[in-house]
């Protein structure tokens, strides 16, 4: 029995356990004992209440198949038992991940006074600009009346 939560609990004959054999560390016991664990969980044949199934379904995960099915490989250990323990470690935190909700994001509108500074802070950027343009000269024709 794999307890996921207080309320969900997943009976061993839902998951399927194979053992293979296994590349990397281990010695002699690579090519005697199989050691790496295939682990599989049908979603739709599952225990899990429908709404933990459909969230499970949607989820884009490599480990999870198109016909609904997930598959965990684990061969990181040297013992068969370590592996399965892996393996069982990551499928309850897979489902875990599906069961928290997530609050809707409510936006919000921006306050008056920030409208307020970001008009007034682009105002004075363009003042700035401004100031960097080139000088015109203009000639002023000065005119003397006399009198």
């Amino acid at each position: 029995m794999l307890e996921i939560s207080k309320n969900i609990i997943i009976s061993d004959n839902e998951i399927e356990i194979t053992a293979v054999c296994s590349g990397g560390p281990g010695g002699q016991n690579v090519n005697k004992v199989a050691t790496a664990v295939h682990l599989r969980f049908n979603i739709h044949n599952s225990s899990l209440p429908v709404i933990y199934k459909n969230r499970l379904l949607k989820l884009k995960d490599r480990r999870i198949t198109k016909d609904g099915i997930v598959i965990i490989k684990a061969q990181q250990e040297r013992s068969q038992s370590q592996n399965r323990e892996i393996a069982l470690k990551r499928l309850t935190e897979l489902i875990q991940k599906v069961l928290i909700t997530r609050k809707k994001r409510i936006p919000t509108k921006p306050t008056k006074s920030s409208q307020k500074k970001r008009l007034d802070s682009k105002t004075k950027h363009s003042q700035i600009k401004s100031l960097r343009s080139k000088i015109k000269y203009e000639e002023k024709k000065e005119i003397s009346i006399l009198f």
